[in-house]
């Protein structure tokens, strides 16, 4: 298996911010989801899962480091040396025949070459081990992670899992799904999906917190004359009150119509920035502007009259 610093094309002393964007960045590209029918994306997205699984977890990239595992995330057995053999009963097989020493035979020879190689190792010698974990992204919709909703992800290897994605989940967060990865060795349990959720941006909505922004574009004449105005939230349609003359860019707030309550975490706020829209040219609007003369005269650049 491929070194897993070579895998993410980064250094052996990448940091971990380093590590995870590049493995999202090379994860988004070789999605199988985006390469259908593609089986060396396929291939290429399994490597480099695998190198995530073990570059982001600080003990498991310790222990590789070390050589404690391999690429895989298996246990490197230390290997017997010469000297193991040389310094006890054994060591005799080395020796020149004489008095008082025996002569090795195949067998016993046999038997050290199967051991510094590795052979023969019973696999029941290592005892029940967990599955090891695996990691995944997925892109949800903006309304799914406020709200909450299953989506379905489909594994390099063809499996799909359905991921219960919580209302209010975040861009980044990790959800864990026991038991749904690599498969335990010796009658150990499986290990755990790990999967990175990516939030799509909203055309219009945009999160803060548990608060929800959006720009509302609004007539002259409700600006002007305020009035009740319909307003998308995550949650449906509502009807909010305008204030008469309010201007461009008027922020009004709808109490705990934001991302809903979690935990010790209170509902959210909606906060709409008014903009005035003109819209299509109106020939009776521009002929009323021509003659009006308004009761109450303001230049609203004061402020930026002097020097500058």
């Amino acid at each position: 298996m491929d070194d897993p610093y070579a895998t993410l094309g980064v250094s052996r002393d990448a940091a971990a911010a380093d590590i995870r964007d590049a493995y999202r960045k090379l994860a988004k590209k070789h999605h199988p989801d985006l390469n259908p029918g593609d089986a060396d994306a396929v291939s290429r997205f399994q490597a480099l899962t695998a190198a995530n699984e073990i570059l982001s977890d600080p003990e498991k990239r310790g222990r590789f480091d070390r050589g404690e595992i391999d690429a895989a995330g298996q246990e490197r057995p230390p290997r017997p040396s010469y000297r193991d053999y040389a310094d006890g009963a054994s060591g005799r097989r080395y020796a020149k025949p004489g008095p008082g020493v025996e002569d090795w035979d195949q067998d016993e020879f046999d038997d050290m070459l199967a051991s510094l190689f590795n052979r023969d190792r019973p696999p029941e010698a290592a005892g029940p081990r967990r599955g090891r974990d695996e990691h995944y992204t997925l892109s949800v919709p903006f309304l799914h992670a406020v709200n909450g909703a299953v989506e379905r992800l489909t594994l390099p290897d063809g499996r799909t899992l359905d991921v219960r994605v919580p209302a209010g989940t975040t861009d980044g967060q990790t959800l864990r799904l026991r038991g749904q990865a690599g498969a335990g060795r010796n009658g150990g349990p499986a290990g755990d999906a790990m999967i990175e959720i990516h939030v799509a941006p909203h055309d219009f909505f945009r999160r803060d917190g548990q608060d929800i922004r959006l720009v509302l574009p609004v007539t002259l004449a409700e600006a002007v004359l305020g009035g009740p105005v319909e307003i998308p939230t995550p949650h449906g349609k509502v009807r909010m009150q305008v204030p008469p003359h309010s201007d461009n860019g008027t922020e009004l707030r709808l109490r705990k119509r934001g991302v809903a309550a979690q935990g010790e975490r209170p509902a959210g706020d909606l906060y709409a920035t008014l903009r005035v829209v003109l819209g299509a040219p109106d020939a009776a609007l521009t002929e009323f502007l021509r003659d009006w003369v308004p009761e109450h005269p303001a230049n609203p650049r004061d402020a930026m009259e002097g020097p500058v």
